[in-house]
């Protein structure tokens, strides 16, 4: 566990980001920004009002004097981004006034500074939830297709290995191309971070031993992912013990590509996803670091409203090393 963070840590130093906390005035996440630029794994901007940041701040005893703050009620470039806000949103319904009024939000602020290359990337969600940081990423940001499915995956820190769960925090009931999508972007994050994906595509039934609908559609998604990305090691549709217990795939899942081996498991909807991922971590005693939002043209990240002060580090040295990807994913297009 603590090798791929040490390793997400040294990346993100070799090329420092910008990342921008929407809620600057947050204790944990005042506490997380005096630990990040001590480590120097990001610069980091926070929103608010700056009297009363600084002033928390020398309350918690908290260094934080190379922290740039903004407040997003009284910026300067409130004009200029409300103007953008309505130019993306016209279309959709939204008047002039409406978008003066949404910018001023912390979280459509730092999405669309996101979005004008003013910051690299996006960590929110201590204090609000999942849609208060998805919404704007949507509407300013948008997804990497036109049909594209934005979907969150948790990094689950295990004694003796990392495993990442998806999607336990956005797409509720996805259907077979759904489940592919999110697969092949799971993959994706997975080799972002150095690890090799092995993807089991779960269901209650280990291939073909129940008939039912919700199984054949976990089937369907992998024939899906063979179709478009054969290159990748996938299996389903599994039992979670055929996927990630070598002893068990034997009997259960003897011809399995994965020999109880996978790292990458797909939920068949957000019930089974986020459930599973709050039981690992508070009965496994696993370290839950994300959602990791995935499908998102630019790093944006939420966070569980019980997050630690750690996992606020973590998920920021994980959205800088995003930001670095796609930063020279962008590069090598233009140079193309």
């Amino acid at each position: 566990m603590e090798k791929l963070l040490r390793q997400i840590k040294i990346k993100a130093k070799k090329e420092i980001k910008i990342i921008v906390f929407p809620e600057g005035n947050e204790e944990r996440t005042l506490r997380a920004t005096e630990i990040i630029l001590k480590e120097k794994l990001a610069k980091i901007i926070l929103l608010g009002n700056p009297q009363e940041i600084l002033s928390k701040a020398n309350k918690l005893k908290l260094n934080i004097k190379n922290v740039q703050i903004i407040d997003n009620q009284k910026s300067e470039q409130l004009n200029k981004y409300a103007k953008k806000l309505f130019e993306l949103r016209k279309t959709k319904g939204m008047s002039e006034e409406e978008a003066k009024e949404k910018i001023k939000d912390c979280a459509y602020f730092g999405t669309m500074m996101v979005k004008l290359n003013q910051a690299d990337g996006l960590v929110s969600g201590a204090i609000h939830p999942t849609a208060h940081t998805l919404r704007p990423a949507l509407q300013i940001i948008n997804t990497k297709g036109k049909f594209h499915r934005v979907s969150g995956v948790f990094l689950m820190f295990l004694k003796n290995k990392v495993l990442f769960f998806a999607d336990s925090a956005v797409e509720i009931e996805p259907d077979a191309k759904d489940l592919a999508e999110i697969a092949i972007d799971t993959a994706e994050t997975a080799k972002t971070f150095g690890i090799s994906p092995k993807i089991a595509m779960l269901s209650f039934s280990t291939h073909g031993s129940a008939k039912h609908p919700l199984a054949s559609k976990v089937k369907e998604a992998v024939e899906i992912v063979r179709y478009k990305r054969k290159n990748l090691t996938i299996d389903g549709e599994l039992q979670v013990d055929a996927a990630i217990c070598p002893e068990v795939a034997k009997l259960k899942a003897p011809t399995s590509i994965l020999k109880g081996n996978a790292n990458i498991l797909i939920f068949p909807d957000i019930q089974s996803g986020n459930i599973s991922y709050k039981l690992v971590e508070r009965l496994g005693h696993a370290k839950a670091v994300g959602p990791v939002l995935q499908g998102i043209n630019k790093p944006i990240n939420d966070l569980s409203r019980g997050c630690s002060v750690e996992d606020i580090v973590n998920i920021t040295a994980i959205t800088a090393v995003q930001a670095q990807k796609a930063f020279h994913k962008k590069h090598i297009k233009l140079n193309k």
